[in-house]
């Protein structure tokens, strides 16, 4: 291309995706370059959020879900349903169309909005001293055309972490992708991972009825959340759900035969154990998306890790080139990179305007974090053991969703609702939240916090009735030990 764009944004995921609308928005002129394809080996936008990640996760937990409710729990409704049959590549069609209906509605955003569209893979070039636009090299293909921009926004996002003890084959052995594409339950499931998406995965295929073991390795069972909620979460997940949750794992050695995987590891007593499974998924985090990036001869500065390094508002140690979403330090989470896009927009916006620059921050400190499982896991701020590691004085209160009349008629009373504020302030540092719904909950908690609100500020809120949200209300009079129903 001729042209010399305002912004050109690599990589069209939440974080990349959103940043080009709002600078095009914002009256710059964008493109976003992107490379991944469909299995039909189409141009599909949205990265790995919208193509195999969140949104087709979701669902099929949702599906999954409804053959959960129809086999365990209609029956105390007084519904009798016999001869439940599952059809698992209906679920996997469905869950294909509703990816398709979001991925094309990012192209359709993108002409709503003047951002040009490129598909191939961007290669950023070195710049000279005396230049003062970038250039990016896209190849698609055979075919190779280079986009010249004032700035770069980086959003190439990340992959799935490979074991060489594990490598996938697409056939017994997989990852996040072939897992959401089964098109039936295997018996038996082994799962290298008890994070987010370990957990969630194996969720769905528990609940359609494979037998699945979690093979986790770290000693503790989700180390980022709150330990009273992780261990609320392990007791009922593997009690109430059937999850076998194993931590403190040593994978020694994995063999992929002919219809089944072998597992030898060590447990955490250090006992060797051996498992074989159907279908062995490999969950074990995520790694960024900076290999063929042109880092390197661009003068880019990557940290240990891979992830490029960037200040406190994602600008990078090159001019006018940022970077944000999995590819930086944070949470990869999908809204934690949207929220990056625009604050790097509107920053980008404001320089070119010669504007104050103050705009534009994202507080790390009200991001929210949700595994979706039945129940729910759902957290804003500092854990109780982050505040005691800090010397932080606090005070808590919780109220459980079993004495919550909502949460009764739905017939999900697992779980509780803890709060934490300042001993001296009453500020709120933190909300942790384990049951039906927090997903949503948990919104309530993350607008008090970016308003500084204290624990008496939600519990002088009036909250209808009935709802689940009356249990954070509880939890918020329980700081101050005035909880009413319990």
């Amino acid at each position: 291309m001729n042209k010399i764009f305002d912004v050109a944004v690599i990589g069209a995921g939440p974080g990349g995706y959103v940043a080009a609308i709002r600078c095009a928005q914002l009256g710059l002129d964008t493109v976003c370059i992107d490379d991944w394809k469909n299995e039909q080996q189409k141009p599909s936008l949205g990265g790995t959020c919208l193509n195999v990640g969140c949104i087709p996760s979701k669902a099929l937990l949702e599906s999954s879900e409804n053959v959960e409710r129809a086999n365990h729990k209609f029956a105390e409704h007084g519904i009798k349903i016999e001869g439940i049959t599952v059809e698992v590549p209906v679920m996997i069609s469905r869950k294909d169309k509703i990816v398709k209906a979001f991925t094309g509605g990012i192209g359709m955003l993108f002409r709503k909005n003047k951002v040009t569209s490129v598909h191939g893979h961007g290669v950023l070039h070195k710049r000279a001293q005396n230049e003062d636009t970038w250039t990016v090299e896209v190849k698609n293909g055979q075919d190779t055309q280079t986009i010249q921009a004032r700035h770069v926004i980086i959003a190439t996002g990340s992959s799935p972490r490979q074991l060489e003890v594990a490598p996938v084959d697409d056939l017994n052995i997989l990852d996040n992708v072939g897992a959401l594409a089964l098109q039936a339950v295997p018996k038996q499931i082994a799962i290298i991972g008890a994070g987010v998406i370990g957990l969630e995965l194996g969720s769905v295929w528990r609940r359609l009825g494979a037998e699945v073991t979690l093979l986790e390795a770290q000693p503790d069972f989700l180390s980022a959340a709150d330990e009273q909620i992780a261990k609320e979460a392990f007791k009922v997940l593997t009690r109430g759900t059937g999850l076998n949750i194993q931590t403190g794992v040593k994978i020694q050695s994995v063999k992929s035969l002919k219809n089944m995987v072998e597992i030898d590891y060590l447990d955490q007593e250090s006992s060797s154990q051996k498992l074989s499974v159907d279908k062995l998924i490999v969950a074990a985090g995520r790694v960024a998306n900076t290999t063929g990036l042109g880092a390197d001869a661009a003068g880019l500065k990557l940290d240990a890790g891979g992830q490029i390094e960037v200040d406190a508002f994602c600008q990078t140690n090159l001019p006018d080139v940022y970077a944000v979403g999995d590819v930086v330090r944070g949470p990869m989470l999908a809204h934690k990179a949207s929220e990056e896009g625009v604050a790097v927009a509107e920053r980008i916006a404001a320089k070119r305007n010669g504007s104050a620059s103050s705009i534009g921050e994202v507080d790390f400190g009200t991001i929210p974090w949700v595994i979706y499982t039945s129940p729910e896991i759902a957290w804003v701020g500092k854990t109780e053991q982050a505040l005691k590691t800090e010397g932080v004085a606090y005070k808590s209160g919780q109220f459980p969703f079993m004495a919550n009349g909502r949460a009764r008629a739905l017939g999900e009373t697992a779980g509780l609702v803890k709060v934490l504020a300042d001993a001296e302030t009453d500020q709120i540092l933190g909300v942790h939240m384990i049951g039906p719904y927090v997903s949503e909950m948990i919104a309530e908690a993350v607008t008090a916090m970016a308003f500084f609100a204290s624990s008496e500020d939600l519990a002088r809120i009036v909250h209808a009735h009935p709802s689940l949200s009356e249990a954070l209300h509880e939890a918020a009079l329980a700081v101050d030990k005035r909880a009413i129903h319990i």
